[in-house]
Order: C-alpha cells, then sequence, then structure tokens
C-alpha cells in the first residue's frame, strides 16, 4: 500500500497505463479489413481473378498504377457499387494504403466479403519492383 501513496510512483504508474492505452487506441475502432502484402494481392489477381481497384484520384491513376487496375476515386466508390463484382476478391490500393483500408472497409459492409486492402499500398508495390502503367 506504501507504494501506490507515494507520488513518484503514481505518476509512474499513471504514464505506465496511459502508453498501453496509446498503444492500442490505433487497433480500436478499426474496422476488419484484412490487409494482403503484394504477393498475396498477386496470387488473388492470378488464381481467383481478383481485381485492383485505384482508390487514387483520376490525376494521380494517370501518373502511374498497377497493370489492369480499375479507376474508382475513394470518394465515388458509394455511386459505383454496381460496377464491381461482389464474387471477387477486390484488392483496393492507394498510394500508402490508408485510404484503401477505408475503402475496404466501406465496401466489406455493403457485402463485398473479398474486399481487401493492399498493405503499403501502390509505394509497397513500386518497393517490390513490380510494374507500373501509365493511363492515358
Amino acid at each position: 500500500m506504501d507504494f501506490l501513496l507515494d507520488q513518484t510512483n503514481l505518476i509512474l504508474l499513471f504514464v505506465a497505463v496511459a502508453s498501453g492505452i496509446m498503444l492500442l487506441l490505433p487497433s480500436i475502432g478499426r474496422g476488419s479489413t484484412k490487409k494482403v502484402t503484394v504477393s498475396q494481392a498477386i496470387q488473388m489477381a492470378n488464381q481467383q481473378h481478383g481485381i485492383f481497384l485505384d482508390a487514387r484520384g483520376a490525376d494521380a491513376f494517370k501518373t502511374g498504377t498497377i497493370p489492369q487496375a480499375r479507376n474508382v476515386p475513394a470518394a465515388d466508390v458509394p455511386a459505383k457499387l454496381g460496377a464491381l463484382p461482389k464474387d471477387k476478391p477486390i484488392i483496393v490500393f492507394c498510394d500508402s494504403g490508408r485510404e484503401a483500408t477505408r475503402v475496404a472497409d466501406a465496401l466489406r459492409k455493403q457485402g463485398y466479403a473479398q474486399a481487401v486492402s493492399l498493405e503499403g499500398g501502390l509505394k509497397e508495390w513500386a518497393q517490390a519492383g513490380m510494374p507500373l502503367s501509365r493511363k492515358q
């Protein structure tokens, strides 16, 4: 009990608890979207006819994207749901993966059970030495 009465120990205890909470915060409230690596995404595209969905804007899409990717900017996804198949994996990506996770979460909530996010986004794709194509 003397341990808890010492003000220094209380401060240390508070800092430890606060640190633990801060470490947990990023995972709290996240959707259940599965993130896949570049190699997993390629397997999904090849074996299950998965579709790459570029959630970046049209200008970014034109500068370079994954070959065969469809461009549906994140803001347009709700209006374009009918154009996306529910029976195939949809591999959503953006520049770094953050926006893609949000879009994949939204797709999963709309019944696209196979929607996933490309971990690390287009940056990770390029770092893995995978091809990029420019769109007109």
